[in-house]
């Protein structure tokens, strides 16, 4: 038997095991022998293609979708719908074409919305897919080939250099100044430096830095790794499988308005049980009975509601997207509004995603660096004074930038109306420090650099070799690094006069322990002149050098956010951070901020996945910051707070945050920086990727659902009223006040005339100054309940007493349903303006202020009244409708029987303010 049979066998037996394995945990050789492969020569051609044969090829796998019609088939299961197909069937019962058009209409409208929004959201796994597909460098019969990344196979000897994407899960076999971009997957904001030796089994995963992972990005040096784990073994696999997992819930504005939905029809069908058994019980003909519960069925159905719903959520997204924010589903607009909480990722969220030098110690003394990001705009502060360089003593911070820049392998480049950094971040931000100084690489170009020692993570330094003086023959060079790498090779360091002084380690060593504690990135700097050389190697920089100062750097908050979290937690929205970095960084950005002030508000993802189920959701309420976590924490936090009643709105722009994006009551993506599959996932993308339209969304969100509410507070007193008046009609044995057509008339063109501007009113000014609704508040709150039923009844006094008082005086049926039905039609129309802030608005503006006034309003009572004069005084609407035209006196009546509802409204909005 063969080598390589013998190698393939073992492979196959152990193929389910390798899925377990704790691959960090093994040292090189023993992960090369697991895999049956070689550390040189890699697999054969004809191994790999086996392996491909037996596992498949390195792409995730798709979920597989419904059928379209079947989905659109699906959006038809909804209890509001059902109303509306019942209406749109009672109403062809009575042969009403144009009204049986109507409903099926909206009903068709609120069916195609949903078809859509769903067919959106299932993108989120072939983005995935997309993020993970590349080339690699695979060795196979000890020769260097290039393959997609689709045809790795486990065992594969992939080599990585700067620029490369991850192509699989990889454990690394060797390294040379290896550093990997894993923000997308970890959320750590820098680049992280890789080694080979093996690490604990507890190590958790954004700190195994023997591994790399499919989808990462290599910034700088290169690498050999072995390829451990492909398609949906990765862990960007792992994450697919998370995605697929979520559930997409619904909103609190869906979830009430199906238990309304449910609880109406149930209601509606009863209602018209006992008013054919009434009615037969009292002798009438079963037609005329039929006729009776059919009308109480239509003006007990809120035909309007499906509509106003749809239209006011629409108007919020169009608000919404104006303040940069776009809405990909719709109900999320009325969600933001009851969000109790927000989960933020820090890196590119929070932050800038700009690292940044904010302290710098040199010479004894300390400096603060103001501004942000990579543009050279700030200064260099000591005592709050900006720092004068033609001045004596501040030579070793002179020494220090100058080190920065030039044992440097970034540059910054302006581009597209931006500073853009070409290298590493902290690179970049030693550049931009250098810069506010008015140091330039270009100006330092008699410095030109000779040699130089790359960054090895086993050394923990860079050293670059520059012509000093070239007449004196005499050379320089820099160093930047670890502050234990460059102390140790220290003697000497500048004072505050810039005289050369005996170093004082542990002066130093405090300096980097405030500086850490402020949650910065510490790195130390150090030069030595040297006789002329042409080349540099390590025993150059063994000892002798002089300690040039510490530079401490930082991903700093943005300004913006840093309000929009003050205002959203006097709005009563707890602020809450979720991040793969460090616990400290993390700890000191959240402070800046004001999401936590205490220790004891911090959690790292090792603590909590030591924590029982119980344990977990007390730290998930109580903890602000939540530091290196996995993408299957954040997914577990956000359904902990769910668990407790919470209202989770969730933000993030890696593919680490893809899961908790859909399983929270609203995913909040970054538009501009996120991941594709992070924005498949969300409900909302920001499309300037600031945290501050957070705050411009939920504002707009909470004006929804107040206009919402106050669409529901319009809408149910008039068919509750016209299902009171029917209803009473019958037990009372009378002629009916208002015929099923006539109650069609109301419903659909009244009705929904008048409350479509409510959809377009603005929001007032306290929107923000009150906590968010409780989330188990139901749709029709106890206040509101009693509202709608205040009005219901005056409704029902309106069509009632108008009806029988001019029946009683004339002896005309069709006058006296005439009058009440107008009656009823002024009511709403005194009941619209008493409820929306046209009025108040109107007023102000008369003052001379410049208050937007809101039109819509004025507009549907304008349109409303020409149409209620047809309804009544064109002959062919009487006949349609069985109307009578009415002198200007009883027109007059009509209007003054409608005004009362005035003063209760009044009464009412003490007790229940809907503004």
């Amino acid at each position: 038997m063969t080598a390589n049979t013998i190698a393939t066998n073992t492979f196959a037996q152990t193929t389910e095991d390798l899925l377990n394995y704790e691959w960090h945990t093994l040292g090189e050789q023993k992960v090369v022998q697991t895999l049956a492969s070689h550390p040189e020569a890699g697999l054969s051609h004809e191994e790999a293609t086996t392996r491909h044969q037996q596992m498949g090829a390195n792409q995730l796998t798709a979920k597989s979708g419904k059928s379209p019609w079947l989905r659109f088939l699906e959006q038809f299961n909804q209890p509001l719908l059902y109303i509306l197909l019942t209406a749109g069937l009672v109403t062809l019962l009575l042969k009403d074409w144009i009204d049986a058009g109507v409903i099926f209409g909206v009903t068709l409208i609120n069916v195609i919305i949903g078809y859509i929004q769903e067919s959106k959201a299932e993108g989120a796994i072939a983005a995935l897919s997309k993020a993970v597909t590349t080339e690699a460098t695979v060795i196979r019969n000890s020769q260097k080939t290039r393959l997609a990344s689709t045809e790795l196979v486990l065992g594969d000897l992939v080599l990585l250099a700067s620029g490369d994407k991850v192509p699989a899960d990889l454990r690394l076999l060797t390294v040379r100044g290896l550093q990997v971009d894993e923000s997308a997957l970890t959320g750590e904001s820098v680049p992280v430096e890789k080694v080979t030796a093996s690490l604990d089994v507890e190590t958790p995963l954004a700190e195994r830095s023997n591994m790399v992972y499919a989808g990462s990005f290599v910034t700088f040096g290169q690498a050999e790794g072995i390829v451990v784990a492909i398609a949906d073994a990765t862990e960007t696999g792992r994450i697919s499988q998370l995605i697929e997992s979520s559930t997409n819930l619904k909103t609190p504005l869906t979830r009430n308005i199906d238990k309304f939905s449910k609880s109406l029809l149930y209601v509606i069908l009863g209602l018209a049980a006992l008013t054919f058994a009434v009615g037969l019980g009292q002798g009438e003909s079963w037609i005329d009975v039929f006729k009776a519960s059919v009308a109480l069925v239509v003006s007990a159905i809120p035909e309007g509601l499906p509509a106003i719903v749809t239209v006011t959520l629409a108007i919020g997204v169009s608000r919404m997207a104006r303040r940069k924010a776009i809405i990909r589903k719709l109900p999320a607009v009325e969600t933001l509004g009851s969000t109790t909480v927000i989960c933020s990722d820090k890196t590119g969220t929070l932050t800038e995603n700009q690292m940044t030098v904010q302290k710098i110690y040199a010479g004894g003394q300390h400096y603060t660096v103001s501004g942000i990001g990579y543009a050279p705009d700030g200064e260099i502060l000591i005592d709050q004074q900006p720092v004068d360089f033609n001045a004596d003593g501040h030579i070793a911070l002179w020494e220090s930038l100058e080190a920065g820049l030039l044992c440097n392998d970034s540059h910054i480049e302006w581009g597209d109306r931006q500073w853009n950094l070409v290298g590493t971040p902290t690179e970049g931000a030693l550049i931009t420090a250098a810069n506010k100084a008015g140091l330039t690489q270009a100006n330092l170009e008699q410095l030109s650099r000779i040699d130089t020692i790359p960054f090895e993570s086993q050394f923990q330094y860079m050293a670059t070799l520059h012509e000093l003086d070239a007449k004196r023959s005499l050379n320089v060079i820099y160093l930047k690094g670890s502050v234990e790498a460059i102390l140790q090779r220290c003697d000497r360091m500048f004072d505050a006069q810039g005289q050369l002084a005996r170093l004082n380690p542990a002066a130093v060593e405090q300096e980097v322990a405030g500086m850490a504690n402020q949650g910065l990135r510490v790195l130390a700097f150090a030069s030595k002149e040297v006789a002329s050389k042409r080349s540099l190697d390590r025993n150059d920089i063994d000892r002798g050098l002089v300690f040039l100062g510490l530079q401490g750097i930082i991903d700093p908050p943005r300004e913006e956010a840093i309000a929009a979290v003050k205002a959203c937690q006097s709005a009563g929205i707890q602020v809450k951070m979720i991040t793969g970095d460090h616990a400290l960084t993390a700890a000191a950005i959240a402070r800046q901020m004001g999401i936590c002030s205490t220790e004891a508000q911090v959690f790292t993802g090792q603590q909590l996945a030591q924590m029982d189920e119980n344990e977990f959701t007390q730290a998930a309420e109580e903890g602000m910051v939540f530091a290196r976590v996995a993408p299957e924490q954040k997914l577990h936090l956000v359904k902990a707070l769910q668990s407790q009643g919470e209202i989770v709105a969730m933000t993030g722009d890696g593919v680490n945050d893809a899961p908790a994006l859909k399983q929270a009551d609203i995913g909040v993506a970054m538009g501009i920086a996120g991941a594709e599959v992070a924005k498949e996932s969300a409900d909302m993308l920001l499309t300037d990727d600031n945290f501050a339209s957070i705050e411009a969304a939920v504002e707009e969100g909470r004006g929804v659902y107040r206009n919402l509410r106050k669409a529901i507070a319009f809408l149910l007193p008039i068919n509750v009223g016209e299902s009171m008046t029917i209803l009473i009609a019958i037990l009372l044995a009378t002629v009916l006040p208002i015929l099923p057509i006539q109650i069609l008339w109301l419903n659909m063109v009244s009705s929904v005339g008048l409350i479509v501007p409510l959809a377009f009113e603005p929001k007032s000014g306290q929107v923000m100054e009150q906590p968010p609704r409780n989330p188990r508040e139901k749709l029709l709150s106890g206040s509101l309940l009693k509202r709608i039923l205040a009005i219901s009844v005056f409704n029902w006094v309106v069509i009632f007493g108008v009806f029988q008082w001019i029946l009683q005086t004339t002896g005309n049926e069709a006058l006296a349903r005439t009058m009440a039905i107008n009656g009823l039609v002024a009511a709403e129309v005194f009941y619209l303006l008493s409820i929306t802030q046209f009025l108040p608005s109107l007023v102000v503006r008369i003052q001379g202020k410049r208050t937007p006034v809101a039109y819509a309003p004025a507009i549907g009572i304008v349109a409303v009244v020409i149409l209620q004069c047809l309804f009544s005084q064109w002959s062919m609407m009487n006949q349609v409708f069985d109307t009578t035209p009415l002198t200007f006196i009883q027109a007059l009546i009509c209007m003054g029987v409608g005004l009362p509802v005035v003063f209760i409204a009044l009464i009412l909005q003490r007790f229940d303010p809907l503004n």
